[in-house]
């Protein structure tokens, strides 16, 4: 069972962003999913299950909004890399 969150906006902003509805929508939900995992508040696994993707083609999403794929601090990928 989903629960869903109504978003009003403005009839014209697909236009304005060169998209259809369904883009736009989709790519807000995209955008909630990706901010939302950026503040590591959701995995990647959840962010793509809000997005309505799988976990691989959400990961390389990514990019389209600026942000890593993987965020670690040096010493915590120092850590790894002698922990591998």
């Amino acid at each position: 069972m989903l629960n869903q969150i109504k978003i009003d906006y403005p009839k014209t902003l697909p236009d304005v962003l060169q998209k259809t509805p369904a883009e736009f929508e989709a790519e807000a939900k995209m955008a909630m999913a990706v901010k939302l995992f950026e503040m590591k508040r959701l995995s990647s696994g959840m962010a793509a299950q809000l997005a309505g993707t799988d976990r691989v083609t959400f990961l390389l999403s990514l990019h389209h909004f600026g942000v890593p794929m993987i965020d670690l601090e040096k010493e915590e990928l120092l850590s790894d890399i002698e922990n591998a």
